[in-house]
């Protein structure tokens, strides 16, 4: 039974480990404190190894919970009545918890609140278009962070964000915000954003 309990600590803790780049943007985002949103970025890289550890310890500690009952030696009956902690009921939840983390990235834009702005009336002349690289987003989270902040900006009419592309481009009315406001916003988060000079 230690071994399903050993296996269960690492099903959850690579679980969470494979997605904690993506849980984080979100933990600062609703604290309030977006400077520590890229703090585990680092772990990108080793997501899909996280996620194959967390699978394979969760499958065997189902295997060992699944497998029969052995007699001992004696013919006698080894069967004891498991703690709610080894019981199937707990492995059913770990695994549905672990499910969750593991899919979260492709979850996550769905907790950042909507806050597209409608541009009631914005002069053409005033519109301007600007790109940024921004480094350090890893999943559709890190997007939804980013442009939330961006969108709190008076002047926003519109925010484009890709972490695939690892760049934003925003349009803005420039009577009302400026790249440096936009850079700001963008740096609010955690994320280190450059912007693009086109020739």
């Amino acid at each position: 039974m230690k071994a399903k309990t050993n296996l269960l600590g690492v099903g959850i803790l690579t679980g969470i480990a494979s997605s904690l780049c993506c849980i984080t943007p979100l933990l600062a985002f609703v604290a309030g404190t977006g400077g520590i949103a890229g703090a585990f970025d680092w772990l990108e890289p080793f997501r899909w190894p996280l996620v194959i550890v967390s699978l394979v310890a969760l499958g065997f500690a189902w295997y060992l919970n699944l497998k029969a009952t052995q007699d001992d030696d004696c013919g006698c009956d080894t069967k004891t009545e498991p703690s709610f902690f080894q019981s199937r009921t707990f492995l059913g939840g770990v695994t549905v918890f672990v499910a969750l983390s593991l899919a979260f990235p492709y979850y996550a834009e769905a907790f950042y609140p909507s806050n597209e702005k409608e541009v009631v009336f914005v002069q053409e002349k005033n519109i301007r278009t600007t790109e940024f690289l921004v480094s350090g987003m890893t999943c559709a989270g890190c997007e939804g962070h980013v442009k939330s902040e961006v969108n709190k900006l008076n002047g926003i009419v519109s925010c484009k964000v890709s972490y695939e592309e690892g760049n934003t481009i925003v349009e803005y009315d420039s009577t009302r915000t400026n790249v440096e406001e936009i850079r700001t916003a963008i740096e609010r988060t955690g994320y280190k954003a450059t912007k693009v000079e086109r020739p």
